[in-house]
């Protein structure tokens, strides 16, 4: 066997080796998320009569309502997008509302899961997503409230349940009046967009 073809194999070999010793031996993601029950207090707003097109924004304030900070405050949203049941599409997951900006520094690896970090005893943190209705009719927002993202940390709100809820929303399908100020270059709308 030639030195070039040995060298080869043995490179081979290494590094089969080396991602056998890589998978499984490094530390659990969740060793550092501490196990508990963390007491919350939720308030949430949506509005329930929306249009298509106009700006809309979700908020969910969480407060730590026990002697211990939250290690990891998360809120997961569903409903934002709805799949589709037509055959052939190659994504079926159309979209509801438009997200134009979620929490700011919350974005984390989970599908529809925001983070904001740890929230000291008395403190609370404001989630805010900015949002644009695309699709009219009846839709439905999800949330549930977490104390951390790998599930041993729980938050818990009035009767020791998870903290969640949701908002029935009517989308109507005329989209607001607007026009431009000639004077200014603004998007007026609503009632200030008549005249």
């Amino acid at each position: 066997m030639s030195r070039t073809l040995r060298l080869g194999a043995l490179a081979v070999v290494s590094a089969a080796a080396l991602g056998v010793a890589g998978c499984g031996g490094e530390d659990r993601q969740d060793e550092d998320e501490p196990s508990g029950t963390f007491q919350v207090d939720v308030d949430a707003s949506f509005p329930t009569r929306q249009a298509l097109a106009r700006g809309e924004e979700l908020e969910i304030a969480v407060r730590n309502t026990g002697g211990q900070p939250v290690p990891n405050v998360a809120v997961t949203v569903n409903g934002f997008e709805r799949r589709s049941s037509q055959p052939g599409l190659s994504d079926p997951s159309q979209p509801v509302w438009i997200v134009d900006e979620g929490p700011r520094g919350g974005q984390t690896a989970y599908t529809a899961t925001w983070a904001l970090g740890r929230i000291e005893a008395g403190q609370r943190k404001t989630f805010r997503w900015k949002v644009t209705p695309v699709r009219a009719g009846t839709h439905r927002i999800d949330w549930k409230v977490a104390a951390g993202l790998d599930g041993k940390a729980k938050a818990a709100g009035a009767g020791g349940r998870a903290p969640s809820g949701a908002f029935t929303v009517q989308v109507a399908d005329d989209p607001p009046q607007s026009r431009v100020d000639p004077d200014t270059g603004r998007v007026l709308r609503g009632d200030s967009a008549e005249g």
